[in-house]
C-alpha cells in the first residue's frame, strides 16, 4: 500500500455507523471471466447478481473497478456490456492488492468501503479481502461470489468473517446504500430487485 494513504486508510472512514455510505464506497468486480465462469457453483445466479450490482451502481453513482486474471479470457459479456468505458485491470497475482494499477485506482477514488464481488471466493476474493482489511472496511457480497465447489466457498466465508470482513447480500447492499424509499432512485432500484 502507498505510504501517503496508509494513515487515512487505517482510519477506515466514519466508524460512527456500521452502515455503508455511497459517497465512501466502491464496487469491485473480480475476475468474472469466460474460461472459468461455467465451472463456478451457481454461476448463473452469481452473474445475475453482479449485473444487478453494476446496474445499481450506475443508478446511485457508485464507482466500479473491474479486474481480470491473465489467461482466463474476457469478462463475461453480460457483465462487460454494463461497464462501457471501464477498462479491466489485468493481474497475474491472485490478490488484486499485489497489482499496482488496482492500488492506484483505490488511491484515486479515496473511499473507505470496498464491496467485493466475483470469483473465486476462496482464492482471489479471499486474498484480496485479507490484504484490504487493515486499510478498508470490506463487504463481500455472498450471493455475488462463488467458487468451483460449495465447500471452498463456505470455508472462505468463514475465514473472511473471522478476519473481520462483512458477508452481505446483493439486496442488503442495495437497500443499505440507497437509505430511503419513495424516491425516483428507489423506483429504479425496485425494478432491479423485482427481476430475480
Amino acid at each position: 500500500m502507498k505510504n501517503k494513504k496508509e494513515k487515512d486508510r487505517k482510519n477506515k472512514g466514519d466508524t460512527a455507523s456500521p452502515l455503508l455510505k455511497r459517497q465512501d464506497s466502491v464496487l469491485v468486480v473480480v475476475d468474472v471471466q469466460e474460461r472459468l465462469i461455467n465451472h463456478i457453483y451457481n454461476h448463473e445466479k452469481i452473474t445475475v447478481n453482479v449485473v444487478k450490482l453494476i446496474k445499481f451502481a450506475g443508478i446511485i453513482g457508485l464507482p466500479v473497478v473491474l479486474t481480470e486474471q491473465e489467461k482466463l479470457g474476457a469478462t463475461v459479456k453480460e457483465i462487460k456490456k454494463e461497464l462501457p468505458g471501464i477498462s479491466p485491470i489485468t493481474k497475474i497475482e491472485f490478490s488484486a492488492c499485489k497489482c499496482g494499477e488496482f492500488i492506484n485506482k483505490l488511491d484515486e477514488l479515496s473511499r473507505h468501503n470496498i464491496i467485493l464481488t466475483g470469483i473465486e471466493t476462496h482464492i482471489c476474493i479471499t486474498q484480496t479481502a485479507l490484504e484490504l482489511l487493515p486499510y478498508f472496511n470490506v463487504h463481500v457480497v455472498g450471493d455475488a461470489t462463488s467458487s468451483r465447489s460449495l465447500e471452498d466457498r463456505d470455508i472462505a466465508f468463514d475465514r473472511l468473517r473471522q478476519s473481520g470482513a462483512v458477508i452481505n447480500s446483493t439486496e442488503m447492499i442495495m437497500y443499505e446504500l440507497m437509505e430511503r424509499a419513495g424516491t425516483e432512485e428507489f423506483k429504479k432500484v425496485l425494478d432491479l430487485v423485482k427481476n430475480k
